[in-house]
C-alpha cells in the first residue's frame, strides 16, 4: 500500500496507526479513548489482547469504551452513568 496520506487510508487503518504511534516509545501510562472504535472484531480482540499483555508487563492503561467486550479485558472497571461514577 506504500506511503499514503491519512486521508487516503480507512478509519481502521488510521486507528491501528494511532495505536502503534502511542505505543512506540513504551510509555508508562497509556490513555486510550475508544481505541477499537473503527476496528473489525478480529483486530479489536488482537488490540485488546496486546493492551492486556502490556498492562501485565507494568504499563498503566486508562481506557474509555462503550464496548462491553473490550471492557471485560480490564483488571479494574469504573462505570460512569449520567455523569455519576458508579
Amino acid at each position: 500500500k506504500g506511503h499514503r496520506r491519512p486521508s487516503q487510508i480507512s478509519g481502521g487503518e488510521q486507528e491501528r496507526v494511532a495505536i502503534a504511534r502511542a505505543l512506540v516509545n513504551n510509555p508508562p501510562i497509556l490513555l486510550a479513548d475508544e481505541p477499537t472504535g473503527n476496528l473489525d472484531t478480529k483486530t479489536t480482540h488482537e488490540v485488546m489482547h496486546l493492551l492486556k499483555e502490556l498492562n501485565s508487563d507494568g504499563m498503566t492503561i486508562i481506557m474509555v469504551t462503550h464496548n462491553h467486550d473490550c471492557a471485560r479485558y480490564a483488571g479494574r472497571m469504573l462505570r460512569l452513568s449520567d455523569g455519576i461514577l458508579m
